[in-house]
């Protein structure tokens, strides 16, 4: 049952999330649009000054389009970054796939070794029943110890 409800929650997390992205959206289209109108004016204003110094020509209508056209893609970028930044929930998401995958990779390292050792181990008893061996003997010494000194 609260497992039906966790996807309910999240269900409605991201409805909240994709409606307030929409609403930035719409901020960024509508600031975009507002820059776009100013730029416009200027261009005219600037085309109808006839206090252009001498020796300079006024830049063409397409150059400032074009310049226009390079100024929304940049703004563009910049509010796709911000809006990235902003995003707390795929963020933390990122990182927990992030942390998974470490911890995966960390696992298969770990059981290549085990498996590395097993195989050794059956492939070359002798130092595995000689390591058993002298903590034997060492385990006998000690033993012998004590009673002497008792």
């Amino acid at each position: 049952m609260s497992d039906a409800k966790s996807k309910a929650d999240d269900t409605a997390e991201d409805s909240a999330t994709k409606a307030k992205g929409r609403k930035e959206k719409e901020r960024n289209d509508a600031a975009l649009a507002e820059q776009a109108e100013v730029k416009d004016a200027e261009v005219e204003a600037h085309e109808a000054d006839s206090d252009q110094p001498e020796g300079q020509e006024p830049p063409s209508a397409d150059q400032l389009r074009g310049e226009i056209a390079e100024a929304r893609e940049e703004m563009g970028d910049t509010v796709e970054a911000l809006a990235a930044k902003t995003d707390v929930k795929g963020q933390a998401k990122a990182k927990v796939d992030d942390v998974k995958q470490q911890a995966e990779a960390q696992k298969a390292r770990a059981q290549a070794k085990v498996d590395e050792a097993t195989t050794q181990a059956k492939e070359n008893p002798t130092p595995v029943a000689a390591i058993a061996g002298g903590a034997v003997a060492l385990l006998l010494l000690i033993l012998l110890l004590k009673r002497r000194s008792s």
